[in-house]
């Protein structure tokens, strides 16, 4: 019975390794084939003669730079603001006892739950009337904060002993030194995988830049990938799924670098 118990846990993580990893490889084998490959039936598997022209048309064809350059401009500014308003709102909710403590964090935690396509019209008549559309503070300044950011935060701020504040404390240290000499390195693998969330969240998005933006000045990579539709006759697959797989590489790059801190965060709050 245990054999076969073993066979059945080993076929079904085979066939969940194949549902996440097969759209993955999906896009990788379109992105090398001809446009008439990608029109065929029964799709090939393979590329008969993998086509590596493709990534550089995609370049050709957009002004990748200046997408790229907007994407990490804008990536790199909400994950930093999003560090900079979280973690002292999670210190907050987690060291604090105020008036009002469990309904204000309700409150935060009830936003996770409204959609983007909810709000985004108060917001897109907002930056109207500051005359802020196409422009970087309206792709930044809807993301500086998170509440799934303060949650996560707040809950690992809750597992720190509370002797080290208390000694902190007893030593006069300020709240700011308090934060950055012991609530920060204890909580160096959260606040990867936070940002790495984010980062991720916020290079693939693609419905804030359509919604506000109308030109080239300030628009991603996801949007400009996109625009290649109209460059070329009919709908290129091929160089639409090159695009994403050059879009893909700063996001396996970042993981390859942060998962052992992922990975220790999620199993460390787990054992907790």
């Amino acid at each position: 019975m245990k054999i076969f118990s073993n066979i059945g846990k080993t076929i079904c993580n085979l066939i969940l390794l194949l549902v996440f990893f097969f759209p993955f490889y999906w896009m990788l084998s379109t992105a090398f084939k001809t446009l008439g490959e990608t029109m065929t039936f029964p799709p090939a598997l393979f590329p008969a003669n993998p086509q590596w022209e493709n990534f550089l048309h995609v370049i050709e064809v957009i002004p990748f730079g200046h997408y790229l350059i907007n994407s990490c401009i804008t990536t790199i500014a909400v994950v930093v603001l999003q560090m900079f308003t979280t973690i002292p709102a999670a210190y907050a909710f987690s060291q604090y006892d105020f008036k009002g403590k469990p309904l204000l964090f309700g409150l935060t935690l009830i936003t996770m739950m409204i959609p983007a396509q909810l709000v985004f019209m108060p917001l897109f008549i907002l930056f109207s009337q500051f005359n802020m559309i196409n422009t970087y503070a309206s792709l930044i300044l809807p993301f500086a904060g998170s509440a799934f950011g303060i949650f996560l935060l707040r809950q690992r701020f809750n597992q720190v002993p509370k002797e080290l504040l208390e000694a902190a404390r007893l030593d006069k240290a300020s709240e700011l030194k308090i934060i950055w000499k012991i609530f920060l390195p204890l909580s160096r693998p959260v606040l990867v995988t936070l940002a790495l969330l984010t980062f991720i969240g916020k290079w693939n998005d693609y419905f804030w830049p359509l919604v506000l933006t109308t030109n080239d000045t300030v628009r991603t990579l996801p949007m400009g990938i996109v625009t290649m539709t109209n460059a070329e006759s009919g709908t290129p697959y091929h160089l639409l799924m090159a695009g994403n797989v050059l879009i893909s590489i700063p996001i396996i790059v970042i993981y390859l670098f942060a998962h052992k801190h992922i990975i220790k965060a999620f199993t460390y709050m787990g054992d907790k």
